[in-house]
């Protein structure tokens, strides 16, 4: 955000996320430095989070005198050149590379969102605490500490219908009011940031972007509920949103938003970041509590609950990144305005990180009640290449799948649990028809057993006969009798467990079983995978619909394509390794999945 001494100036902004920078945002700051430093150019270098355009990063805006906002898409050194000397030293923007939200892929995935928790994202420094007031940063804090009571604050996000983000959907109002009512010496309020669903990148984009929003959450929450001290468990993969999260606490620790007597209402409170090591099971909270106090992350019975006994023995409120993201809203704008949004159960709107095989890939939000085939399609675009959605899956290796006949499914808790997935913190994998379901199920059985801390016997010797079934169907060795073996193994790890972990583990194989058995039948009775993933029981072949374009034959990895130009190619499957590339390459659908030929090279 400028001040009206800087929108006299003009500005180039550069996205500075994890995902910009990997795209190659850091090239395109730097190169934007020496030209300005060398040109002695009176332009402001600036940098912002993500704005969850993944699809077309990195991205630049270019920021005119009187504050107009260009937003150039997949910019690099070379374009981000003639942008300099076209836009910013001619004054005549370059349509091209310009990203229109008025019409085209960049309005269509942003014009059915509606940002709450993003609305910072991509639009503030993520750095600059002045940004962040600017952006009515703090108010609702302010708001809290000079008007409001703790019993106030817990009514209002109750009659809010804020529901926890993480995954269960408890009511947070409720979850504050358990804790406010705990008499004790101490309590603690905590934010769970140990994101590991494979796919989902919410909670690390949000902590980037925006982190003074969750600290922001995590004040009034303390205050609400009596906290006086509190932690942000975030993992360690995740060194640019640590590092943001410290700068954002020391920041409002000066301004006086943190610490001592805050705001001069009396109120203390002391946040700090801890680092997870990168344990999935360290998501669920009592596992979480030990890995602060320095035990190995293993799950407690339940009850007590945190609420009554949680980090260190004392009352403990724990909510996620987004779910703490929501309240300055919340406060800011009334419970009734956050409740008008979504539906008679799921109130406000939730964060997806859309990802797979999809052509618009990136972070939405969206009210609640929004289908899913709108994420996909009209939001995402479809997929990559145009071909039929197969299923997506929700809620990570705790989630299930939903197949593409179930995608007018809204988002809603107790809808998505209809379909035997769970909303999960906001992962959205979307598959298409190369897709193989079992191969799916057998991926994400292999990463919750490696993640199980092996405390429950069905959760750590379960998964582990699970997995090695699936394996053995995906390599062509599966019985009839696995499938009823499968469902057994399933439900009884589910009721036997003593976290999410365990009890959501078979989800992904009871949805595949459900809704694409007849794939598990194809690949044990037949001896095939129509999708071409499991190596053992397909081949490749190339069609008469070949155009001799050669681009199959210079990208197949180990050289088992032969043709001329402008001729039908041929595959040698002697020497074919059943990689996919050919067919995900070809823009003819010549390449098809045939019945397996002898055995895999390599």
């Amino acid at each position: 955000m400028q001040s009206p001494a800087e929108q006299q100036r003009r500005s180039i902004v550069v996205g500075m996320s994890t995902c910009n920078i990997a795209s190659g945002s850091q090239e395109v700051f730097d190169f934007c430095r020496s030209e300005i430093d060398s040109r002695g150019l009176d332009i402001r270098l600036g940098s912002s989070g993500c704005l969850g355009m993944c699809y077309s990063e990195p991205q630049v805006q270019i920021i005119d005198a009187d504050g107009t906002r260009h937003l150039y898409e997949r910019v690099q050194p070379k374009r981000m050149r003639q942008i300099l000397e076209q836009h910013l030293i001619g004054g005549q923007p370059c349509e091209k590379w310009l990203a229109r939200l008025d019409s085209g892929a960049a309005h269509d995935f942003c014009s059915k969102q509606r940002r709450i928790v993003l609305a910072n994202c991509g639009r503030i420094d993520p750095e600059s605490i002045d940004d962040y007031l600017a952006a009515e940063g703090y108010q609702a804090l302010q708001q809290v500490l000079s008007t409001m009571s703790q019993e106030q604050v817990i009514d209002r996000v109750t009659a809010s219908g804020l529901r926890g983000r993480g995954g269960a959907g408890f009511s947070t109002g409720l979850k504050w009011k358990f804790a406010y009512q705990e008499n004790a010496d101490e309590k603690y309020i905590i934010c769970n940031a140990d994101e590991g669903d494979p796919g989902a990148f919410m909670d690390r984009t949000l902590l980037e972007s925006d982190p003074h929003a969750v600290l922001e959450g995590m004040a009034i929450g303390a205050f609400a509920t009596g906290a006086t001290q509190g932690y942000i468990y975030c993992r360690a993969e995740y060194p640019l949103a640590v590092a943001r999260l410290q700068k954002a606490i020391v920041q409002a620790e000066e301004r006086g938003y943190l610490g001592k007597n805050i705001l001069g209402s009396g109120f203390d409170l002391s946040l700090r970041v801890k680092e997870g090591a990168g344990a999935f099971v360290c998501g669920e909270e009592t596992a979480l509590l030990a890995s602060i106090e320095g035990q190995r992350g293993m799950p407690r019975i339940r009850p007590p609950f945190p609420a009554q006994s949680g980090l260190f023995g004392r009352p403990t409120t724990i909510n996620n990144v987004e779910t703490w993201a929501n309240v300055p809203w919340i406060i800011r704008n009334g419970a009734a305005a956050f409740a008008a949004i979504g539906t008679d159960t799921s109130k406000g709107t939730k964060v997806f990180a859309l990802a797979g095989k999809v052509k618009r890939g990136g972070l939405v939000e969206v009210p609640m009640g929004t289908t899913l085939l709108e994420v996909i399609h009209d939001i995402g675009g479809g997929t990559t290449n145009g071909r039929q959605v197969l299923a997506v899956q929700l809620g990570g290796p705790s989630g299930g799948c939903v197949p593409a006949t179930a995608l007018d499914t809204r988002i809603d808790y107790e809808e998505v649990s209809r379909t035997g997935a769970i909303m999960g913190s906001g992962g959205m994998v979307v598959l298409d028809d190369t897709s193989c379901m079992v191969d799916v199920a057998r991926y994400f059985m292999d990463f919750v057993q490696n993640e199980s801390c092996g405390k429950c016997t069905f959760c750590r010797v379960g998964t582990r006969r699970m997995l090695e079934i699936l394996t053995r169907i995906c390599a062509g060795q599966g019985r009839p009798e696995d499938l009823p073996l499968l469902e057994e193994l399933a439900y009884k790890t589910k009721t036997t467990s003593l976290c999410g972990l365990g009890q959501t583990a078979p989800n992904p194989i009871l949805t595949t079983l459900r809704y694409f058995r007849q794939s598990f039948r194809e690949h044990i009775d037949e001896g095939r995978c129509q999708a071409g993933q499991c190596r053992d029981l397909c081949s490749f072949e190339i069609s008469a619909d070949c155009t001799g374009c050669h681009l199959c034959l210079v990208n197949c990895p180990v050289n088992a394509i032969d043709g001329e130009k402008q001729a039908k190619h041929e595959i040698r499957q002697e020497a074919c390794i059943r990689c996919g590339v050919c067919r995900d390459i070809c823009r003819f659908n010549a390449v098809v999945v045939g019945p397996p030929k002898g055995a895999v090279s390599g």
